[in-house]
């Protein structure tokens, strides 16, 4: 997100939301910290932009999940900053997994903003995101469907944002931020996760991108600024 005084439509403000922090046994002796969030991008000429929405309150957590600290909503987020959902103009997703459109619904006068071909992977029922189907296909709905890179606003861009980059679920944690990445179990093709990764990896080098926000990586939100502070 770069802030300039060229166009009022130019984002001014990251507010980063953590929704909640989880300590994560992922082997003997060995545990990740694990955190949910959101964001919030403010422009100067007085739009509020969220990218995601947060875990869905129905969704079941899996067993022997342990238990979450310091939970809050995006709604409970927004009001800390004197926000309600009426003054949310856009709503970014990035996917459709259940932490990231949970309160998708609570934002009914947004336009919200997908790729297109995610949005037909996930409407023709793909079980990943079928669970969290009723948050993000919701009558009512208003969709502006894009294609690959696209700059929503003068310099805000769903892949790079200035000097601040949202990596999110593009890379979640900052250990797996390498060329020779590795795919997760949950991760659908390893070549393509490889490419994007070594693409993002070009983009702040190319860019000088000051700090990169992994999407889940609790570790690492402790050194970043967490809203009400805000980066500009």
């Amino acid at each position: 997100m770069t802030k300039t005084h060229a166009a009022p439509g130019t984002p001014q403000k990251l507010y980063l939301f953590q929704l909640s922090a989880t300590t994560v046994p992922v082997a003997p002796g060995r545990t990740l910290e694990m955190i949910l969030a959101c964001y919030l991008i403010q422009t100067g000429d007085g739009k509020n932009i969220l990218v995601d929405t947060g875990i869905a309150p129905d969704f079941p957590k899996p067993p022997n999940m342990p238990p979450a600290r310091g939970e809050s909503t995006v709604i409970d987020q927004l009001a800390k900053l004197d926000l309600t959902p009426a003054d949310i103009h856009t709503v970014i997703c990035t996917h459709f997994d259940v932490d990231h459109v949970g309160f998708n619904e609570h934002f009914p006068q947004a336009q919200f903003v997908v790729q297109r071909e995610h949005f037909a992977i996930a409407r023709d029922g793909h079980p990943r995101f079928a669970v969290a189907r009723p948050h993000w296909d919701f009558p009512g709905a208003r969709w502006n469907l894009i294609d690959g890179d696209t700059e929503l606003f003068p310099g805000l861009s769903l892949l790079d944002t200035g000097p601040v980059l949202l990596a999110i679920d593009a890379v979640m944690m900052q250990s797996g931020f390498t060329a020779d990445r590795k795919a997760w179990p949950t991760d659908d093709n390893e070549d393509q996760l490889r490419a994007s990764t070594v693409r993002l990896l070009d983009i702040v080098e190319r860019e000088k991108v000051a700090v990169v926000v992994f999407g889940h990586d609790g570790t690492q939100w402790q050194t970043l600024k967490r809203s009400p502070h805000f980066y500009a």
